[in-house]
């Protein structure tokens, strides 16, 4: 016979424990350690920025007034403290006036052709299939992966009076690309543009491959066509990453050197080709007027910073967010 067996009762519970005391507050460093923290991890950029950006910018202001030239070199000479002195006579040399003008001209021809192709080139990339779309990036990069020099001595072979395939495809004959001053400008600018498009092209295509298609697809179904369609819907949204690209085809086409260089034997005849890289060269290295040199350098300089300057304001004006 079975006997019920009564469980004991539960014993009654701990006393509910006293509450632990919130932890202490830790101790906030001072407005400055705060305020400080970020630049600490900045400084080791800021450090290497300084050696390699801002030190030689100082020196390039700093030999524009004095009076540096071969003497003051060798130490035949004491280094004299000449203020505006060069940039007066600078700015008296019609030469200067001339480069400047060809410069300018020369850059804003090459801006404007390397965002022409390298945008159209973007769109055509979204429009062909995947084996075209691979050999035309391939082909690009290649371009864009080409030493300046190599590119350019290429590109002198091509184009070459006597041995040159180009003039003999043209049926030109013996005719010299760069004997005329436009014609030798109209071949550099071809080689500026066939290295520079490359990076135009990638980023832009980047770019479009970011936009929702279904806003291509609105656009296209309420009857644009293509071109109005990139001016109205890609355009607008593409502007940020245009900003850029155009930023760095202003900087890189306004300092050509290498392509003028070798292309046009050092500047062409008697300075036809001359831009400002090339005219601060025969200045500084083949002239030894360093301070002169250094003098349009420092011109380049400051005509950059306010394009690109006047450029960012002028897109902030209209609202861009940059």
């Amino acid at each position: 016979m079975t006997q019920n067996v009564t469980a004991d009762p539960a014993p009654a519970p701990a006393a509910v424990r006293k509450s632990a005391p919130p932890p202490a507050p830790r101790k906030r460093s001072g407005r400055h350690g705060s305020r400080w923290t970020p630049w600490l991890y900045l400084a080791p950029a800021l450090v290497v920025l300084g050696g390699l950006l801002v030190y030689p910018i100082y020196q390039l202001g700093l030999i524009s007034f004095l009076e540096y030239t071969q003497a003051q070199v060798s130490g035949g000479e004491p280094t004299t403290f000449k203020g505006l002195g060069n940039y007066q006579e600078l700015f008296n040399d019609p030469q200067f006036w001339q480069v400047l003008l060809a410069t300018v001209l020369f850059a804003a021809a090459c801006v404007l052709t390397t965002l022409g192709v390298g945008c159209t080139l973007a769109v055509l990339l979204t429009r062909i299939r995947a084996l075209p779309r691979l050999i035309l990036m391939m082909a690009a990069l290649g371009a864009w992966a080409t030493p300046a020099i190599t590119g350019s001595t290429v590109w002198v072979f091509l184009f070459d009076p006597d041995f040159g395939p180009v003039n003999k495809v043209l049926g030109l004959g013996d005719f010299s690309w760069t004997y005329e001053r436009y014609s030798a400008f109209a071949l550099v600018l071809l080689e500026v543009v066939w290295c520079s498009f490359p990076f135009v092209m990638v980023t832009v295509y980047a770019g479009i491959k970011a936009i929702p298609g279904e806003v291509l697809e609105a656009a296209s179904l309420d009857g644009a066509s293509q071109w109005r369609i990139w001016r109205s819907v890609t355009a607008p949204m593409l502007r940020p990453i245009l900003v850029v690209v155009t930023i760095q085809s202003i900087i890189w086409d306004f300092k050509v050197f290498t392509q003028i260089y070798v292309m046009t034997n050092g500047g062409g005849i008697a300075g036809q080709n001359l831009v400002l890289n090339v005219y601060a060269y025969q200045k500084a290295f083949a002239s030894s007027q360093y301070s002169l040199g250094s003098a349009i350098g420092v011109v380049m300089l400051v005509i950059l910073l306010a394009v690109t300057l006047v450029y960012l304001r002028l897109l902030r004006r209209q609202g861009e967010e940059l």
